[in-house]
């Protein structure tokens, strides 16, 4: 799976769980949640 934001590879835990979370439906990773803030939402549209 893809960041929409920052198109780097989501890793997935050992459960298969991704290291981030969803945003509107859209995958962002860890790093972009850290980054961006509450910002995010606006950066997924």
């Amino acid at each position: 799976m893809k960041c929409v934001i920052c198109k780097g590879k989501i890793e997935n835990s050992f459960l298969g769980k991704i290291m981030g979370t969803f945003v509107k439906k859209k995958a962002v990773c860890s790093a972009c949640q850290k980054k961006h803030g509450k910002g995010v939402d606006a950066l997924v549209e």
